[in-house]
């Protein structure tokens, strides 16, 4: 499992965008976003306007499915690519935490400061209960995220 644990890290601290799943009334809706991670894996941040469809969506129903994978399009992604799959519920953080948060988001996306900094602008944590590795393209591990 360190070995799996490393992997995980390793995609979510090299790769900066991920596929966000939300659901409107059971019917998936998918939006690529700019991610960031917290150092333990616990969480998964990432910034939208509350004007959007995946914010309407996660304030109907906060669960997620977040996609993270290292593909470049080439045949060897058959073998070598990895894909991980986080699930999870997503809420907007206020006040304090947002603050603390946002430390960590802007260190991996400097370039979003003024987007992150509009007053429209919602900062969301996913707490992920799951991950799912696929390496090989069939070779699957889960990792269970203790509260």
């Amino acid at each position: 499992m360190p070995e799996t644990l490393e992997l995980i890290g390793d995609l979510l601290h090299s790769q900066k965008l991920a596929v966000l799943s939300t659901q409107n009334h059971g019917q998936p809706y998918c939006n690529l976003i700019a991610l960031a991670a917290t150092a333990d894996l616990k969480y998964l941040l990432f910034a939208t306007t509350r004007a959007t469809r995946k914010y309407a969506n996660l304030m109907a129903d906060p669960r997620v499915a977040l996609l993270v994978d290292n593909r470049k399009n080439e045949v060897a992604d058959f073998t070598d690519a990895a894909g991980l799959t986080a699930l999870g519920k997503a809420w907007e953080l206020q006040g304090l935490e947002r603050q603390q948060f946002l430390k960590i988001y802007l260190e991996k996306h400097p370039n979003l400061e003024a987007f992150v900094a509009n007053p429209d602008c919602a900062l969301l944590r996913v707490k992920v209960d799951k991950y799912i590795v696929v390496t090989r393209f069939q070779e699957v591990r889960e990792v269970q995220i203790p509260s």
